[in-house]
């Protein structure tokens, strides 16, 4: 028993004059060289590690090395010089981590909402039967338009919009639909309009379409079993008997086309079948609709005539639209229920990231208090936006009038909706006609620096104008027809739409020189100035989310600002839908400097030169987008706030080149 404690007792190393072990063992197959004889290392000395005590070891000469068992490793770890720096790493780490988590969520708590797809870019109207001819028929197509679409892509359109193309009995093109499944023949295929929705995709656009759930054609399924009474269908329409006297029959009311039967959305299976259309066509890739005649849902249940205007008339000579009042036919109660639920099916289908789908509601006609009730309540959506068609009803070009259309839209839009502008439409004369030529580069400049979404439709980034009525070989109301001509790509034989030997309708005897092909060669063209526009906008904060704020109302003169807090340059707007003349602007804007640099021009020989802003020279129909840098901003202004708008609030930050809402 003592010797074992003995040598217990005697484990030790003598570290004095050992060589060190820093963790790695020499491979015991390879043999040690022999030293020299009489070297120090004929004798080699051998080392012992002597326990001092029970359960305790003496480190006051070791240090540390790579592999020491871990009652070495903790004698050192708890060292002051080892702990201190281990525990300071630690807590910078842990401050590190919660700031920058704070630092995160305070920039999604302070950030705005970014712009969706429909709100960053401008959209492009296509009416399909006049877009591209690709089998030579006369007609245009499906594919007509996939042909075109790098073409669409130079204008910078985020959204593609197609009026309707489903099958149809050709009565009042476009509303007297068929079968809402269907694709029209003169059109193409399923197949045509798939390959068309992923050639959209492919180039980063949005597809939109047209759907009038309002009513069908008399030719339709759903109308030929309702009026046999047959099964569910006997309830999808509106019916009442005519009268009969003295062998004449009268219909029971003077509302409808006979063409054009008005579902019963009363009834909930009607609209069941609605919201499974829209499903049928958000499966194939539409990424949202415009929804037609929406104010027309719904009717009064007691049927009676409407009121002439007219109340002296003889009412078998009413004939137009515009003869009789609407307060039976539309806007009626529960009419914006049935659109809030036509939300809810989209809102559906917007689940998926990056899938938002968009709905507009077309309010022709309406009063601006009534159009804006389509954009729903503060926590009950309706449309994103109602389709803003007062500028396509201007037919004189004064600047008090273009006024009043831009500051009753947005005195009136609700708080954190987004505006639009249109300045054409196919049941509209085009631009050209309305107002003169000489105002579409100014109306496009116009749309284009305004807060909100731009809508073009095809052929006004070139000008071009209704047709004259002749020689029309459709049984349709020519008035609807004028400005639904072929579009004018190049002077060729029918103006490039179609390499067939006749057109569906003429083409404007213009096209020779008013066509994409030529205007593309020209700097000074109307299609070159729509390119600068909507490059401008798509690279510009001022524009796409800034204040705009009105300075001048009782002249010719259209004058308002794009700013930003946060952005020290304004973009000065000045359009002059007047005579020649000369404006002073620093009668207007007392802080505008002496000399300002013209960013856009409808005048391309002046963009980028600087003018005295005491006399400045405007011909008519010439409008100047200034930029100049200031400190201050109208809307920060006590006596000019009131007439600034803006509908997606934000700042900009330049240090680290961010937005955020804390203005």
């Amino acid at each position: 028993m003592a010797e074992k404690k003995s040598k217990r007792d005697s484990i030790g190393m003598d570290l004095k004059g050992c060589r060190t072990n820093n963790g790695f063992v020499q491979n015991e197959d390879i043999l040690e060289k022999d030293p020299d004889p009489g070297s120090p290392m004929d004798s080699p000395q051998h080392c012992s590690m002597g326990i001092l005590g029970p359960g305790e070891l003496d480190f006051k000469d070791i240090q540390p090395y790579a592999g020491m068992p871990k009652e070495v490793l903790f004698h050192f770890s708890g060292q002051a010089r080892y702990r201190v720096p281990r525990e300071v790493l630690f807590w910078l780490t842990l401050a590190a981590v919660l700031v920058l988590t704070a630092g995160t969520i305070a920039m999604i708590a302070v950030s705005p909402k970014c712009l969706d797809w429909w709100q960053a870019g401008p959209m492009y109207q296509i009416y399909p039967r006049s877009f591209k001819d690709s089998d030579q028929d006369g007609n245009g197509d499906l594919k007509g338009i996939q042909d075109k679409l790098d073409y669409i892509t130079t204008l910078n359109i985020k959204t593609v919009w197609i009026t309707s193309f489903y099958k149809s009995s050709l009565k009042d093109f476009r509303h007297g639909i068929v079968d809402f499944r269907e694709i029209d023949p003169i059109f193409g295929t399923m197949k045509d309009f798939e390959n068309l929705v992923a050639a959209i995709h492919d180039r980063g656009l949005k597809l939109i379409i047209d759907f009038i759930p309002n009513h069908t054609s008399d030719k339709h399924a759903w109308f030929q079993w309702s009026r046999t009474r047959t099964g569910k269908y006997a309830d999808y329409y509106i019916w009442h008997n005519c009268s009969h006297e003295n062998g004449i029959t009268t219909p029971p009311n003077n509302w409808f086309t006979k063409e054009q039967p008005d579902l019963n959305f009363r009834n909930p299976d009607v609209q069941e079948e609605i919201k499974e259309i829209i499903q049928f066509w958000l499966s194939k890739g539409v990424d949202g609709f415009s929804f037609e005649a929406v104010k027309f849902l719904l009717e009064a249940k007691h049927l009676r005539d409407e009121i002439q205007v007219n109340k002296t008339q003889i009412p078998d000579t009413v004939t137009h639209y515009a003869e009789l009042y609407h307060d039976f036919t539309t806007t009626q109660v529960g009419m914006h229920d049935i659109v809030r639920s036509l939300r809810q099916t989209m809102d559906q289908h917007s689940r998926e990231p990056g899938r938002y789908r968009f709905m507009g509601t077309e309010a022709y006609g309406d009063s601006i208090d009534r159009t804006m009730m389509y954009y729903g309540l503060p926590f009950i959506q309706e449309a994103d936006f109602p389709f803003n068609d007062y500028l396509t009803r201007l037919d004189s070009p004064f600047g008090n009038s273009v006024f009043e259309v831009i500051t009753s839209w947005m005195k009136h839009l609700p708080e954190g909706k987004w505006p639009n502008w249109m300045i054409g439409g196919p049941d509209n004369a085009r631009l050209t006609s309305r107002l003169g030529k000489e105002y579409v580069n100014i109306m496009n400049m116009l749309v284009f620096t305004l807060p909100g979404t731009p809508i073009t439709y095809y052929g006004e980034e070139i000008g071009m104008g209704n047709i004259l009525a002749t020689n029309l070989n459709e049984s349709y109301n020519v008035d609807t027809l004028l400005s639904k001509s072929p579009m004018q790509w190049d002077n060729s034989s029918n103006a490039g739409f179609s390499e067939g030997n006749h057109t569906w309708l003429p083409t404007s005897t213009d096209y020779y020189t008013v066509n994409v092909a030529v205007q593309k060669a020209q700097p000074r063209s109307a299609l070159t100035l729509y390119q600068e526009l909507s490059s401008l906008r798509a690279n510009e904060l001022l524009l796409s989310r800034g204040w705009f704020c009105y300075v001048r109302t009782d002249s010719p003169y259209v004058v308002y600002t794009r700013e930003m807090n946060g952005i020290d340059r304004v973009f000065l707007v000045v359009l002059n839908f007047g005579e020649s003349s000369l404006l002073n602007l620093k009668e207007i804007i007392s802080n505008i400097p002496t000399r300002v640099r013209i960013k856009l021009s409808t005048n391309s020989t002046k963009k980028g030169s600087e003018v005295d802003t005491q006399a400045i020279a405007l011909g008519k129909g010439e409008g100047l987008i200034f930029e100049y840098n200031t400190k201050t901003l109208l809307h920060q202004q006590a006596d000019i706030r009131d007439r600034c708008f803006v509908s997606s609030r934000a700042c900009y930050f330049s240090v680290l080149n961010i937005l955020h809402s804390l203005c």
